[in-house]
């Protein structure tokens, strides 16, 4: 992949993780966790949709559909996860 198109790849990524942690919130930790999930996710959907030969929304060498959609769902998820648990008792 050409250096424009790892560009165009991380601030798509960039501004999928800075768009939901502008939406759930939180500190400076909370947004490195989006970073990461959203840069990771992006990049896992890359590699298999390159991998299984899948063209979901491409632009040049950026398969953006397949990358879209593994960072949200990477982000929902590593949300999720990283939930505290309730404790019980508390109202």
């Amino acid at each position: 992949m050409s250096l424009p198109a790892l560009l165009f790849a991380f601030l798509l990524a960039t501004a999928y993780g800075a768009a939901f942690h502008l939406w759930r919130g939180g500190g400076a930790g909370r947004l490195m966790l989006a970073l990461f999930l959203a840069w990771s996710g992006f990049a896992a959907g890359q590699i298999a949709a390159d991998s299984l030969g899948l063209s979901f929304v491409r632009v040049g060498a950026v398969q953006v559909g397949a990358g879209t959609v593994v960072s949200l769902a990477s982000l929902f998820l590593g949300y999720w996860l990283s939930q505290a648990p309730e404790k019980p008792g508390k109202p």
